[in-house]
């Protein structure tokens, strides 16, 4: 099965891209190679490059806080338990504190070290980065595994409390859906969304074994998706099939 997403807004937009590059980064540092770790290096400014949005700091801090009120009027629920309640209120609670406690955007402290930069500054150039350009990077390469890591950790434990905020952010978006089977009729489908609510993100689960893609678009009325098959001209061609899916809608 493969799961797809599809954001309503900017903001969710920018969460799953963020999202993305976090959760590349944190495999990347794990392993050994010289060539993972830059590759988690340019992971590491990309996430700068996202997070450079000015407003993007003051999002996530008002959907921890909104999330944490909506949370709040539960409290004494007899439907809910409390415990787990309890638990989320405080995940959410430590997440506005750590980050609200941070200076500037995303990755800001690390802007401070001039040698990243001049790495930052090249890492983009195609071929940019080799030993004549930048000798202590291609220096840095080449000392231990384990001491290219550590230096990872630090710098990536600036963008930490970033990571932890939009992680639980998209988890509770995630879990506010109810999946639904649909059809696609000759790999078509759409639907209208219910007024006075709204949808911030569509999830759709296909099956990989119908080696079908789907082109999913939407607005706050409805919800449009086409399944298309790569041909062997590698082009995208409309299929024609009807297509069990597993569609859900997040608020």
């Amino acid at each position: 099965m493969i799961l797809y997403e599809y954001p309503f807004n900017e903001r969710v937009r920018t969460y799953l891209r963020l999202e993305h590059l976090f959760v590349r980064v944190a495999e990347l540092v794990e392993r050994e190679h010289p060539l993972d770790h830059h590759f988690a290096l340019a992971t590491i400014f990309e996430v700068m490059d996202v997070g450079a949005r000015a407003d993007l700091k003051s999002d996530v801090l008002k959907d921890l806080d909104r999330q944490k009120h909506n949370l709040d009027a539960y409290r004494g629920n007899p439907a809910i338990a409390q415990d787990i309640l309890e638990n989320v209120i405080n995940q959410l609670d430590n997440c506005f504190l750590v980050l609200s406690s941070l200076n500037g955007k995303a990755g800001q402290a690390l802007t401070e070290n001039d040698w990243l930069m001049s790495i930052r500054s090249r890492i983009a150039i195609p071929g940019g980065t080799c030993e004549f350009d930048l000798p202590a990077y291609y220096a840095w390469q080449h000392k231990a595994g384990d001491q290219r890591r550590r230096d990872l950790l630090q710098w990536v434990a600036t963008l930490t409390p970033m990571a932890d905020s939009i992680h639980l952010l998209l988890k509770l978006l995630r879990d506010s859906g109810m999946p639904q089977k649909v059809i696609a009729n000759g790999g078509q489908f759409q639907q209208n969304l219910p007024q006075g609510k709204t949808f911030q993100l569509l999830r759709l689960l296909l099956d990989s074994s119908l080696d079908l893609i789907p082109e999913i678009s939407g607005n706050r009325l409805m919800v449009s998706i086409r399944l298309m098959r790569q041909g062997g001209d590698d082009r995208l061609h409309a299929a024609t099939e009807d297509a069990t899916l597993e569609l859900t809608l997040c608020s």
